[in-house]
């Protein structure tokens, strides 16, 4: 009896990853597909290294719900995954895609502080656009990257809605754009004086101050690290993995 006891267990089957057209295997692309849908992200990619893709788009929505018809990126949605980046075993690291015109400030820079507290290897991309409050998520990661097309907009910070006009709201202003200005001088090449020289400049917005910088520029004047797409982004990834 033990020896027939020995053998059923010897021939019981392993754990198998489900077979593709089998329910289980149904039901996780449709998940898979839902989270690209609803959260703009990839968990994990199929290629030599498991790499979780993080998308920022739009308006990046904080405390307030932006109005209807915008595309955002709502932080309590990112906050959790990049929790379970750090934590989850099976992801070797995290790529940042970014098209967004900025957003809320605190909102922002609390993605961007996250993001730069992972252990993991990370990179962002800015495709398109990564402006305002979208600046400091670019620089958060280990390696910056921007396609030529791309442009970004150094502005100072701004507020809608009704404020007080006494010389408090004035450093209220002023300590938020030295938070701005800190973290993107810490995680960059380029100067708090530079950054700030390109923030009030006045010859080149109509109507406003700040300086728009397309992808080279961007690479010449210390704000991102390289000039690259995605194989580019994806091939410094990899590297950082297996080093």
């Amino acid at each position: 009896m033990e020896k027939k006891k020995k053998k059923h267990a010897a021939e019981a089957p392993a754990d198998e990853a489900p077979a593709p057209g089998s329910g289980e295997d149904t039901e996780r692309r449709a998940f898979e597909q839902s989270q690209i849908q609803e959260m703009g992200t990839v968990n994990l990619t199929k290629g030599p290294h498991a790499i979780h893709c993080l998308t920022v788009i739009g308006q990046i929505e904080g405390h307030v719900e932006a109005p209807q018809g915008q595309k955002t990126t709502k932080y309590e949605h990112v906050i959790p995954q990049l929790v379970a980046v750090q934590e989850d075993p099976a992801i070797e690291g995290l790529l940042v895609l970014l098209n967004t015109v900025g957003g809320d400030v605190e909102a922002g820079l609390a993605l961007a502080e996250l993001i730069a507290s992972l252990s993991k290897p990370t990179a962002t991309l800015v495709l398109g656009g990564g402006h305002s409050i979208g600046i400091p998520l670019a620089v958060s990661a280990q390696r910056s990257f921007i396609v030529p097309t791309a442009t970004m907009t150094v502005h100072p910070v701004r507020h809608s809605g009704m404020i007080l006009g006494v010389p408090q709201t004035m450093r209220w202003f002023e300590q938020m754009q030295e938070r701005i200005t800190g973290f993107v001088t810490r995680h960059s090449r380029m100067t708090a004086d530079r950054f700030n020289e390109l923030m009030l400049h006045t010859g080149e917005l109509v109507l406003d101050m700040g300086t728009v910088l397309d992808g080279r520029r961007a690479v010449e004047e210390g704000l991102i690290d390289e000039l690259g797409g995605l194989s580019d982004a994806m091939r410094w990834l990899y590297r950082q993995i297996e080093s």
